[in-house]
């Protein structure tokens, strides 16, 4: 292999997902030179595919909010949990938090895409089929990146600073050995897109399901008229049907009474697809000369939608960060970065793990609904978890549990 040539730029950002792009875009709205590298070529399937109104603010910001309304998705403006006969319908119109009252419900490939290509139009250089293979840091915080193309010749990128948003990728944890276990018990999922000619005419929200304590599935539906659908639980609980993964995914579909006959085996767009043990945890979320943001710093749970959300949010912040310190500013990442992150992050965590405690299905589907705690939780629900001022916020764990404790059993 031959070393092509060398690049300098004054930001390297790590793959080109929402959190790759909103980075890269706020940077290059600065007037920074930006280079991104991603692995894969776009569009790419990827799952995650329903937006919290949190992410808005930060799509926004980066300029790229404009773009994404052109693409035609289905609006999000919140959404339903069932259980058995029992419904609980959050309406995002109706929070503690003021902002965005809605969102969308994407397919990944064409949002990331989209979301990439309109990073290119600001001029920020795209480079795909490009994988880093080494890093070094150097003491002012600069860094030469070593990226093998496509082609198989090699690049070495000369930057100030790098953003790793390689999400699953994982770039900079594994070169730097930054990964640690996740201290969240091993979840898998079991997905597919569907045709759905027989959605209700009310099937626009996305329904969470609750089946059992440990098991729940979504229902997100698209404008195209497909569905994503998947159902998340132990590896031993999903896996507990025989046959094909078309046979096996159709007996789950067949056993859930609120999808029973909705969908059949000849509605699978593909393939169902498993993903198992994909909570992740880091060490660190910076270090000198770079940062971790999306799916690359920490993956909790698929249940309240926080992947995109902890990914813009991230990317936004960084940037911000980067762009201060660039200018010469100093810049406080502990405070400032991992300590904020950090925050919202463990809002999710409690809710995440008193969802599958049972403390959070026993509020949501409670008799005893309080309009104002609702709104609260409603909050949380649209991705505002920074918002300090809310109290499910501020003492999240507390406020989940002792709100569980005063609500008879239902």
């Amino acid at each position: 292999m031959n070393l092509e040539g060398t690049e300098n730029v004054d930001v390297l950002v790590i793959g080109a997902g929402p959190s790759g792009s909103v980075a890269a875009s706020i940077l290059r709205n600065h007037g920074y030179q930006i280079k991104i590298v991603e692995k894969q070529t776009f569009p790419r399937f990827v799952i995650g595919e329903s937006l919290l109104p949190r992410c808005m603010d930060n799509l926004q910001e980066a300029g790229l909010l404009a773009a994404v309304e052109k693409g035609g998705f289905q609006k999000k403006f919140g959404a339903k949990f069932v259980r058995n006969i029992d419904t609980c319908d959050f309406d995002f119109s109706a929070q503690f938090t003021k902002g965005w009252s809605w969102t969308w419900q994407v397919q990944r490939a064409d949002f990331d895409h989209l979301l990439a290509q309109e990073t290119a139009n600001k001029g920020v250089d795209i480079e795909y089929n490009a994988e880093v293979t080494a890093v070094k840091f150097h003491q002012d915080g600069s860094s030469e990146t070593t990226v093998k193309r496509g082609d198989g010749s090699l690049l070495n990128i000369h930057a100030k600073r790098i953003v790793d948003a390689s999400g699953y990728g994982r770039v900079l944890p594994r070169l730097l050995d930054l990964d640690i276990p996740s201290d969240f018990p091993m979840r898998a999922s079991f997905f597919c897109h569907l045709q759905d000619p027989r959605r209700p005419t009310d099937g626009n929200r996305i329904t969470i399901i609750y089946f059992t304590k440990e098991v729940w599935l979504w229902v997100i539906p698209f404008s195209d008229g497909i569905t994503s659908v998947g159902v998340t639980g132990s590896p031993e609980q999903i896996n507990q049907f025989e046959g094909a993964l078309g046979e096996q995914y159709q007996q789950w579909m067949d056993t859930v009474p609120h999808l029973k006959g909705r969908f059949s085996i000849h509605d699978q767009v593909f393939t169902p697809r498993k993903i198992t043990g994909y909570s992740s945890a880091v060490k660190q979320l910076y270090g000198l000369g770079y940062v971790l943001t999306g799916n690359s710093t920490e993956f909790l749970d698929p249940i309240f939608s926080s992947g995109v959300t902890l990914a813009t949010e991230s990317g936004a912040t960084a940037a911000r960060l980067i762009a201060r310190e660039l200018e010469g500013e100093k810049v406080n990442w502990e405070s400032e970065y991992s300590d904020y992150i950090k925050g919202g992050v463990n809002v999710f965590r409690t809710f995440v793990q008193c969802w599958y405690e049972g403390l959070l299905p026993k509020i949501i589907f409670s008799n005893e609904s309080n309009a104002e705690i609702k709104q609260q939780i409603c909050s949380v629900l649209a991705g505002y978890v920074w918002d300090t001022r809310n109290p499910f916020v501020r003492k999240h764990e507390r406020a989940v549990r002792a709100l569980a404790g005063v609500i008879r059993s239902c």
